[in-house]
């Protein structure tokens, strides 16, 4: 074997044995874009009381960037996460890339269609396709648990919450 084989080898067990600070990597890069996001915000000057509008994603922000730090000192000084006790999860199983590849191509779809389609729709089509990637061969009841779920979740958002989301050509409709 020669060293460059060696030495490659020896890359891939030191990122297998500390491929957690891939998480703290992702928690890093998330804080960043919160606090960045926060701090640049234009805030009008009149807000009322000493909490306004950037108080949250800073805390948050700033909250994610502790953690990532802290992980990663947890990890380089030899700290594991451990499995739950109630997990049945067989790490020596391979990873099951059709479903994580039909979740994506669903998640994708939503946000290219949540636009058009609005979210009675898109969000339906999210539910129904989540369900079928993940096991569900219920073919009869699963569209309509998906439609109903995704009616409910507009009308909650929408009326109860005030949170607009696109109602698409339902617009009217609902």
């Amino acid at each position: 074997m020669s060293d460059s084989t060696r030495t490659a080898e020896g890359r891939r067990s030191w990122l297998r044995e500390h491929s957690e600070l891939g998480v703290s990597l992702l928690l890093l890069v998330i804080g960043v874009l919160v606090l960045t996001d926060a701090l640049t915000m234009n805030v009008e000057i009149a807000q009322r009381g000493p909490v306004g509008p950037k108080t949250v994603p800073v805390v948050v922000g700033t909250g994610l960037l502790v953690v990532a730090l802290l992980l990663a000192l947890d990890v380089l000084r030899g700290g594991r996460g451990e499995a739950e006790g109630g997990e049945d999860i067989d790490l020596s199983e391979p990873s099951d890339w059709r479903t994580v590849l039909l979740l994506g191509g669903v998640f994708l779809a939503f946000a290219v269609l949540i636009g058009p389609l609005g979210f009675p729709i898109a969000g339906a089509l999210l539910f129904w396709g989540s369900a079928f990637a993940l096991g569900s061969r219920h073919h009869d009841r699963d569209p309509l648990i998906a439609a109903v779920l995704s009616v409910v979740t507009y009308f909650v958002f929408n009326n109860l919450l005030g949170v607009p989301l696109p109602g698409g050509p339902l617009m009217g409709v609902l």
